[in-house]
């Protein structure tokens, strides 16, 4: 069995691809922890994608690496649909949910995509309009920015999640 060392390494890895290469940074997070950590399901990942680039790529929300972790950790402490049902407001989720959160703003300033774009690349883009899109490319998004923050994220909600399942 790999060491938390190397599953850490592993997730940061995937989601630091999958971002470079397939965009949707909640997508990317969640599909790296779903295969090292076997959480989240399909259904999750596919729903997760109108939230990528700060939801609907409006840049004005949070960011989808953040959503992404924050699905991620909810999947595994979240309330269920059955306690949900039932009124069940007794719940665990936001202890770990606001590590995730707390840790993200440490690094990034914001939880807001445009802010952490301004904070990676200098300055924020709308992901909307063809021509603001190829800037960000050009910025490195996809080279090296949003990457590491898919990776960043997704590493940090593994820490998170291997705690809880210990």
């Amino acid at each position: 069995m790999d060491s938390e060392k190397q599953i850490l390494e592993k997730v940061y890895r995937l989601a630091f691809k999958y971002e470079a290469e397939r965009g949707s940074c909640p997508q990317c997070v969640l599909s790296a922890l779903h295969e090292t950590l076997d959480i989240a399901d399909p259904a999750t990942i596919k729903a997760s994608d109108a939230l990528a680039g700060g939801c609907a790529l409006s840049a004005q929300g949070t960011c989808g690496a953040l959503s992404g972790g924050l699905l991620a950790i909810g999947s595994v402490v979240g309330r269920t649909y059955e306690d949900f049902s039932k009124g069940e407001r007794r719940r665990r989720v936001f202890q770990y949910a606001k590590k995730l959160y707390d840790r993200f703003i440490e690094e990034y300033g914001s939880p807001l995509c445009k802010d952490v774009q301004k904070k990676i690349m200098g300055k924020s883009f709308n992901l909307l309009d063809a021509t603001e899109y190829a800037e960000f490319e050009k910025a490195g998004a996809h080279a090296d920015k949003c990457t590491n923050v898919s990776g960043n994220t997704a590493r940090w909600a593994a820490e998170i999640i291997l705690k809880i399942k210990k």
